[in-house]
């Protein structure tokens, strides 16, 4: 073999050997920089986002649904200091779920995810609009779409009685879906309301025409022109396309 190809051979073979110690030492160094990112994440939130208190909190042992593998979601169940009041509950338990998964496989929503504001209206209606992380952020699939909803709907109906229904907004904006898949055009039944005693006890009572959750032409436009509050950005699209979600 002439000596100038050994040569070259030679030097192909010290090339591709950097190269794969170089590639090592990249991908290390890219799992340092998501764990630098990870932790200066949970630095922001803890600066721009501290836990939510109130005179009323005291320790309570809540149900958190994160991820249980196979697209579903399971509650684990924590202590958390939980307010008294319906608003203040909900958001602690909505930062909770973002903010202190118990292990990264069981997270569901992405750890940049900011919840903006969280209103219930007097029908018991709540509204909850997240920042644009939530859906720029979560990998596009069918699964992870319905781990992120069912999460944040199985939280708040086990921990809170007083909501009847749910409505997802992303950055005070009404949208199709949320990140491709899951439709959030509707609203997500939360605790239904409970039948009046008359009612419940005559066999054949029909149920009343305006039953909470239910999407009826007769009830007024008006309810939904609340959504979100004037100093909250964005509006909502009227209520008469919107359909309740199951």
């Amino acid at each position: 073999m002439p000596r100038n190809l050994k040569v070259a051979i030679g030097i192909l073979v010290v090339a591709v050997i950097v190269g794969l110690i170089s590639l090592g030492g990249l991908r290390k160094h890219m799992q340092g920089l998501s764990v630098t990112q990870s932790t200066e994440e949970q630095a922001r939130r803890a600066v721009l986002e501290p836990p939510i208190s109130t005179p009323t909190d005291k320790p309570v042992e809540a149900k958190i649904f994160w991820a249980a593998g196979s697209g579903n979601v399971a509650p684990v169940q924590i202590e958390l200091p939980l307010s008294a009041d319906p608003v203040e509950r909900s958001r602690q338990l909505l930062q909770a779920l973002i903010a202190n998964p118990p292990t990264p496989d069981q997270r569901t929503l992405p750890a940049s995810t900011t919840l903006l504001g969280f209103y219930i209206l007097p029908d018991g209606t709540a509204v909850a609009d997240f920042s644009d992380s939530l859906a720029s952020e979560l990998p596009s699939g069918i699964l992870s779409e319905s781990m992120a909803v069912n999460s944040i709907v199985r939280t708040l109906a086990a921990n809170v009685p007083q909501l009847r229904r749910l409505k997802i907004l992303i950055h005070g904006q009404e949208v199709d879906t949320l990140a491709g898949h899951v439709d959030l055009t509707g609203f997500f039944d939360l605790n239904p309301a409970p039948l009046p005693a008359s009612t419940a006890s005559t066999p054949n009572a029909q149920p009343p025409e305006q039953s909470v959750g239910a999407n009826s032409s007769s009830q007024p436009r008006a309810a939904n022109s609340q959504l979100p509050p004037a100093n909250s950005p964005g509006n909502l699209a009227a209520a008469s396309s919107e359909k309740p979600m199951h």
